[in-house]
């Protein structure tokens, strides 16, 4: 029978946690205060990493799934802002970083070259995760970040790692992905996708939505040309430019296959719809949990 009595110490592992300071030297004791103040600091970030990771795969998996009971939204809302405190947190982590000056920095940061924190995996497996569009992302120098980890890899004892942890998350859902399918389960006026008439139900809402809109934008400009605030054409011009815009997006007219175009439709129609009834008890939730995530997308902006 084991009678040990749990404590702090053994439950943090504190004997292996803080035997890994010790940088390339494996000593810390050869370390300038500095030099410790930078490792702690970027492993304490890779760290809140690891929980992000987990937060978005929870929310993720919620969302994934065939139904997302009403009842698991605020799990789902929960998962999100937990990402996004620790993202404000980590933002505000380089108001420590600043104490160290760039003198400072330069006295050990010849020996780290070509080391960056760029090449730090979990931070890649975050923007997969969170689904950023790969082809778009700014590369490392001349090189995809993906293949400049890869490459490394190959000669790090920690490589193994790195390359297991980003060959899996290619494979993975991602977080705007599964929110999309969720999306475009949602009931809208009372048509399920699943319905036989749904997306003749789905043109109805939409026509109606963007004949709404057309008539608000046409109230605007006239407003505008009465008041005399510029020339009538271009007003117009302006306004008409919004309403076509604004129809593309609706009708996902930058989406070239026309059976992505009707998915893409179906939840974006999801969106539009949530918003224009958020004070609805029934979609309260719904909508805090888009703002969760359009609050996400901005934490991640200030982060990066």
């Amino acid at each position: 029978m084991n009678t040990k009595v749990p404590n702090y110490w053994d439950y943090l592992k504190l004997a292996d946690l803080l035997t890994l300071q010790g940088g390339l030297e494996d000593d810390e004791t050869a370390l300038e205060t500095d030099e410790l103040h930078f490792i702690i600091t970027h492993q304490s970030l890779e760290l809140w990493f690891k929980l992000i990771l987990a937060e978005l795969r929870e929310a993720r998996d919620h969302l994934a799934g065939p139904l997302l009971p009403e009842k698991q939204v605020p799990r789902v809302v929960y998962h999100i802002r937990r990402v996004n405190a620790i993202l404000r947190l980590a933002t505000q982590t380089f108001s420590v970083m600043e104490t160290l000056t760039p003198q400072d920095f330069l006295s050990f940061r010849d020996k780290l070259t070509p080391a960056s924190g760029f090449q730090s995996f979990q931070m890649r497996e975050i923007e997969l995760i969170l689904g950023i569009d790969w082809p778009k992302r700014i590369k490392y120098g001349s090189v995809d970040p993906l293949d400049h980890i890869r490459k490394l890899a190959k000669d790090s004892p920690a490589g193994t790692l790195a390359l297991e942890r980003i060959e899996n998350v290619l494979k993975e859902t991602s977080l705007r992905g599964a929110l999309h399918q969720w999306l475009s389960r949602t009931p809208i006026q009372g048509s399920r996708h699943t319905d036989p008439d749904d997306a003749e139900n789905i043109q109805t809402f939409l026509s109606n939505y963007v004949a709404a809109v057309e008539k608000h934008h046409t109230l605007q400009a006239n407003r505008l040309i009465e008041s005399s605030v510029g020339k009538a054409e271009e007003i117009e011009k302006k306004f008409q430019a919004q309403t076509k815009g604004a129809k593309d997006y609706i009708y996902a007219e930058d989406i070239e296959d026309v059976t992505q175009r009707r998915f893409v439709t179906r939840y974006r129609a999801a969106l539009i719809f949530i918003e224009s009834y958020r004070d609805l008890p029934l979609l309260a939730w719904p909508r805090t949990l888009i703002d969760a995530v359009v609050e996400l997308e901005s934490e991640m902006v200030m982060f990066r």
